[in-house]
């Protein structure tokens, strides 16, 4: 039975691998064909033509703004001037961005005034006219489709129906598997069978997970211990979403990070990891402290750990390698791995000052037993809500120059144009003064929409207190599966209560609405209620695999299963050789998204089907 699962999984994993390859980069569905022919103008992806029709007697501004642009000023798409004469307008063609619907904003150059606000989702590819009309009282502007536009989601329809097919094809395998027949023949071909692959993975993977000892004089009887695969193929989930949308995401904009307030596909996987990250740290730390290990020597591989993954992110796969080579000049300091190793190292500190390696079972009478996960901890969530008030404090009343207090805004062209400079509010003034300029990121996704100048890094200091706060999150999950481990009821609702209650915290902090809150959802500031979302969705995520693969084992956790085994080995190769063959290679059409999708579709199941290879051959990268 394994060796059929085994033999399933390569092939299905090969035949991934060249679908990927094969399929059509339907350049097709991109051809404009009917369009009118643009002498000036080309158009690249996310764009369509825009003709702007003058039929009246004065020169008319064209102006646009996004609607992912929370108050922000129109920015001038250009001059349309007058008609020549009567019966015949002037025209003037322009390029718009089709990602998000748009406002057109036609004033008259004379006297500044308003003419007319035509809010549109131009398609990508298409051809559009706006006529701009005198009425007997007011203006008339009238958007008309001279071409439709391509349907550039196409692509994304193949590859899910693709993969779809292989997770069929699996289903079958698994059932022909059943087979008395079929199983006997393979069993007489390989005669091998699986063990367990008692690791310990990177980032305190989970490990062994014992029963609970009580206060009986005997010892309670060994049981075995098993790896929860739920955890691995939750990490797994995560980093191989990270590593589709770092390759590029077939340049769709949902699979890009946010410019600022708001959530994409993006958003969600570096606070997953994270969560993660802090589950594994609880079920490390106590399968160790049941072995013997002293807290000292683990506060020493703690420290080891955050250093060398501090290292990693630093010197090896740095972002400022694409300007040349590194120098102190330009040498950014924060960074995803960065980020990972001060939440592990706080979290895991945390957890060895209140970790026990033996779970004493108490009565079900006792008042407070259903909290016991919790209450056996209170100095760790002491610590961490101190925390939590340490970033409230410096993120509303810290003073920041020529900004308002608690300015949570993007700044650039956001609010009106008034805070150009105040990217970030308090996290992006703590960064530059603390680190300086030139050594944050230089290009924040701020820059798409809001048109910021000012660097500004996600991963900085300010917001490491909520990934901390993301991290111990996790490691509550883990303690639930600690204390009440083969009771997958209990487990399962406490996972639910959780993500229910975090719900409840994002909906009162934000409004439900993505910029009218007390806190938004921002990834770039890590907030609050990003974490808490984010938080929430993870629980909710956690139960689906949980009861899948580890309670129902309705599915293994393959593909995503081999990577999370692998996850720091997998993240910094897809990192390091991003611009080598398979991973990357000169493409006929630029400007096609089926051809981007196919590319990062590709070298994301590269790294899947190289974790397979290397989990066969017990092979794994532990730091």
């Amino acid at each position: 039975m394994t060796l059929l699962r085994n033999y399933e999984m390569f092939f299905l994993a090969t035949v991934a691998l060249l679908i990927a390859v094969c399929v059509p980069p339907l350049t097709a569905e991109m051809s404009a064909s009917g369009v009118p022919h643009h002498e000036h103008l080309v158009l690249k992806m996310d764009e369509a033509f825009l003709t702007v029709n003058n039929e009246m007697d004065i020169e008319v501004v064209v102006s646009w703004v996004s609607e992912h642009c929370y108050q922000c000023l129109y920015q001038q798409l250009g001059v349309v001037p007058s008609r020549p004469s009567a019966g015949q307008p002037s025209s003037e063609e322009f390029i718009v961005s089709t990602q998000h619907e748009i406002t057109l904003q036609l004033n008259s150059t004379a006297v500044t005034l308003e003419l007319c606000t035509v809010p549109f989702h131009f398609g990508e590819q298409g051809n559009y006219s706006l006529w701009v009309k005198n009425n007997s009282s007011d203006v008339s502007c009238v958007i008309v489709t001279d071409a439709d536009p391509v349907n550039s989601y196409i692509p994304i329809l193949i590859a899910a129906l693709t993969f779809a097919g292989l997770a069929v094809l699996a289903a079958i395998g698994r059932a022909i598997s059943g087979l008395g027949v079929v199983r006997s023949v393979l069993f007489r071909i390989g005669g091998t069978m699986e063990t367990e692959r008692l690791i310990n993975s990177e980032l305190g993977t989970p490990s062994r997970i014992a029963a609970p000892v009580t206060d009986n004089i005997l010892p309670p009887p060994p049981s075995p211990s098993k790896r929860l695969r739920s955890l691995d193929t939750f990490r797994g989930i995560a980093l191989v979403i990270m590593v589709f949308v770092n390759y590029g995401g077939g340049r769709y904009w949902f699979f890009r990070h946010e410019s600022w307030n708001g959530l994409t596909v993006a958003d969600l996987v570096f606070p997953w990891f994270v969560f993660i990250m802090g589950t594994s740290i609880a079920l490390s730390i106590n399968s160790q402290l049941r072995v013997g290990a002293t807290r000292c020597s683990l506060l020493k591989k703690v420290v080891w750990r955050s250093l060398q993954l501090f290292i990693i992110g630093v010197f090896i796969i740095n972002p400022n390698y694409c300007q040349g080579p590194l120098s102190w000049d330009n040498l950014r300091i924060p960074g995803v791995l960065q980020r990972l190793a001060w939440s592990y190292l706080v979290v895991a500190c945390l957890d060895l000052l209140v970790a026990r390696g033996h779970l004493d079972i108490l009565t079900a009478d006792v008042w407070w037993s259903p909290c016991l996960d919790i209450l056996l901890y209170w100095p760790a969530w002491l610590g961490v809500l101190l925390l939590e008030v340490v970033w409230l404090c410096l993120t509303f009343a810290l003073p920041v120059p020529d900004c308002p207090a608690g300015y949570l805004g993007a700044g650039g062209i956001g609010d009106m144009g008034l805070y150009a400079n105040c990217t970030g509010g308090a996290a992006g003034f703590i960064d530059r003064w603390l680190l300086g300029e030139n050594h944050i990121y230089q290009t924040p996704s701020s820059r798409v929409i809001y048109l910021t100048h000012v660097p500004y890094d996600p991963e900085g200091v300010l917001g490491s207190i909520n990934s901390i706060l993301m991290a111990f999150l996790g490691l509550q999950a883990g303690k639930i599966i600690l204390h009440y481990r083969d009771l997958h009821t209990s487990i399962m609702s406490r996972f639910l209560i959780w993500g229910l209650l975090l719900g409840v915290i994002s909906a009162a902090l934000t409004k439900c609405s993505t910029d009218q809150g007390f806190i938004p959802v921002n990834k770039n500031l890590w907030s609050l209620s990003y974490v808490t979302t984010l938080a929430c969705f993870a629980f909710v995520l956690l139960v689906l695999v949980y009861y899948t693969v580890d309670v129902k084992t309705w599915w293994s956790g393959a593909p995503f299963y081999y990577p999370g085994m692998n996850s720091i080995l997998v993240y910094v190769g897809h990192e390091v050789l991003e611009e080598y063959f398979p991973f990357r290679w000169r493409m006929v059409n630029m400007q096609s998204h089926a051809e981007h999708l196919t590319q990062n579709l590709v070298a994301t199941s590269c790294w899947v089907l190289i974790s397979y290879v290397l989990y066969r051959k017990k092979i794994f990268w532990k730091i």
